[in-house]
């Protein structure tokens, strides 16, 4: 199982959320409004005057071969919409309850 962060601009939720319901990943938890700002592009998201607007992030667990198709749905959705930004981190699920 891997565990899988996404990071977007919250105009992106709901493609996000569809993308999920898509791929046959239910279950997820979301922080609505989370601030940051990108690595190498993009403006900050910091819910300031000066720089308006929010992230989000949702974070979920998938089965193995349920990853490379959300990764590629994620990957269109920031190819269709490149200035409002969206990452997705992946790690290993040693165990769960």
């Amino acid at each position: 199982m891997k565990a899988v962060m996404i990071t977007y601009d919250q105009a992106h939720h709901e493609a996000v959320v569809n993308i999920l319901t898509r791929t046959n990943n239910r279950g997820y938890t979301a922080w609505p409004q989370v601030t940051g700002r990108g690595t190498r592009t993009g403006d900050p998201h910091l819910g300031t005057h000066a720089w308006p607007t929010i992230n989000a992030a949702i974070y979920t667990v998938v089965e193995d071969y349920r990853l490379k198709p959300l990764l590629d749905e994620l990957q269109q959705l920031d190819r269709e919409r490149p200035l409002l930004g969206i990452h997705a981190f992946v790690w290993s699920i040693e165990e769960m309850i």
